[in-house]
C-alpha cells in the first residue's frame, strides 16, 4: 500500500481545516448568502458555512455564519483580521479590551464592523424569534497556511492596543480622513447602517457615481462602499483577483470578460456575494428603481495596500483610463453589445435610462 503524500506535497492548511470543519464547502462564481444551506459550526458556535468563490484569492476568505433565535457564538479571540457584514437580523457584539473595559454594540441589517485584533468577542442575537445571519471576511486563510498552527492564532495573548481606536469607534462615531474622489476614508469600527451612509461623489467612475472606503479597527483588510443612482452604470474596469463583492441594496448585475464576444453574467440583489477574477474586465449595472449599493472587501487598503501592484492602483490606476495606462474602461471604448444589454434590461423593468447624453440611445435602439 502507497504512502499517502497529501500532507506533505501540494498540502493546503486551509483547505484541510475546511474539511474537518463538517459544514457546507460552497464554491461558485456568484453565491446567494441569504439562500444558502448552514448546519451547526462547534468551533464557533453557531450555525455556518464555507463560502469559495471561483477567482479568489490565497487571502481573503467568507464564512456565512447564523445565530439561532436567542443565540450567541462562542466567546474567542484571534490574529486573524476579520470583517462583518451583517446580511439580516439583529444582534448585539461585547468586546473585551486588554484594560478589562467592556464595549457592546448593536447591529441590524447592512452594518459593518471589525473588533480590533485579537480582542475578545461575543456575538448575541437580539431576537427571539428571528435568525440573524452575518457575512465574515477574513484573512485567516493566509495566516493558517503561513504558520500553520492554530493555537497560534486562537490562543495568543499579545495586544494589539494600537488598532483599537477611540472609544466612540464602538458606537458608531467615526472621522472622515479627505484624501481624493474614490480614496476618502471613514475611520471607526462599526458603521451602523451602509445603505444609507453618505457616500462622497467620484465622477471620474461612471455616472454620478459616489463611493467612501471604510477603514475598520485600523485593519489591513480594504472595504468600499459605492452606489450607482437609478437608470446608470459604472464604467468597465480590471484589477487583482481577490476582491469580494456583495450586493447591498437594489438589483442588477454584473458582466465580466477577457473578450469582447464572450460575458460571463452575475444577476445580484441584496445577499449575493461574487468576485472578479484576475485582469477580468468586469461591469456593474443598476437596474431597479432605486439606487443599487455594493459593498467591495479584499486585502489591502487605501491605507496599507500590502503590495505594490495595489499601491499603484489606488494611487491612480483605479480610475485612469487604459489609454493613459491605468485600469478603467472609458465608456465610448466599452464593448457595443454593452450598452444595448442595458437598455433591453431597462425596458423589462420599465426604468428610464440617465444615460442618454453620453451614449446616441435613439441610435443603438435603432439597431436593436
Amino acid at each position: 500500500m502507497s504512502e499517502n503524500t497529501d500532507a506533505y506535497y501540494l498540502h493546503d492548511t486551509y483547505l484541510t481545516w475546511c474539511a474537518a470543519q463538517g459544514v457546507p464547502f460552497v464554491k461558485d462564481f456568484g453565491i446567494d448568502l441569504l439562500a444558502m444551506e448552514l448546519k451547526p459550526w462547534d468551533f464557533y458556535g453557531m450555525n455556518g458555512a464555507i463560502c469559495e468563490l471561483v477567482g479568489g484569492d490565497d487571502f481573503i476568505s467568507t464564512f456565512c455564519f447564523e445565530i439561532p433565535p436567542g443565540g450567541k457564538s462562542r466567546r474567542m479571540n484571534h490574529v486573524y483580521e476579520e470583517v462583518i457584514y451583517v446580511l439580516s437580523g439583529h444582534g448585539s457584539t461585547s468586546v473585551e479590551l486588554p484594560d478589562g473595559t467592556r464595549h457592546t454594540f448593536e447591529w441590524g441589517p447592512n452594518s459593518l464592523f471589525q473588533v480590533p485584533l485579537n480582542i475578545p468577542y461575543q456575538h448575541f442575537n437580539g431576537s427571539g424569534q428571528e435568525p440573524a445571519r452575518l457575512a465574515s471576511n477574513n484573512n485567516f486563510r493566509f495566516l493558517i497556511n503561513l504558520f500553520r498552527n492554530e493555537d497560534f492564532i486562537f490562543d495568543n495573548p499579545i495586544p494589539f492596543e494600537d488598532r483599537l481606536g477611540g472609544a466612540g469607534y464602538f458606537t458608531g462615531d467615526g472621522e472622515l480622513k479627505p484624501i481624493k474622489p474614490g480614496r476618502h476614508q471613514w475611520e471607526t469600527n462599526f458603521v451602523p447602517d451602509i445603505a444609507n451612509f453618505e457616500l462622497k461623489a467620484w465622477a471620474a467612475r461612471g455616472a454620478g457615481s459616489s463611493s467612501l472606503r471604510w477603514i475598520l479597527a485600523d485593519g489591513t483588510i480594504g472595504c468600499h462602499t459605492s452606489e450607482m443612482p437609478v437608470g446608470t452604470y459604472k464604467k468597465g474596469h480590471r484589477h487583482t483577483k481577490g476582491t469580494n463583492v456583495f450586493c447591498v441594496s437594489g438589483q442588477g448585475y454584473s458582466l465580466f470578460w477577457y473578450d469582447d464576444d464572450d460575458f460571463k453574467r452575475v444577476d445580484w440583489q441584496h445577499g449575493v456575494l461574487y468576485t472578479p477574477p484576475e485582469d477580468m474586465f468586469h461591469q456593474h449595472f443598476n437596474t431597479a428603481s432605486q439606487p443599487s449599493r455594493y459593498l467591495a472587501v479584499q486585502f489591502g487598503s487605501t491605507r496599507y495596500p500590502l503590495f505594490e501592484v495595489k499601491r499603484q492602483i489606488w494611487d491612480k490606476g483605479v480610475d485612469t483610463s487604459l489609454k493613459d495606462g491605468g485600469n478603467q474602461l472609458e465608456y465610448e471604448d466599452q464593448p457595443a453589445a454593452v450598452h444595448e444589454i442595458w437598455l433591453r434590461e431597462l425596458d423589462k423593468n420599465q426604468i428610464q435610462s440617465q444615460m442618454g447624453d453620453i451614449f446616441d440611445e435613439d441610435a443603438i435602439r435603432a439597431k436593436m
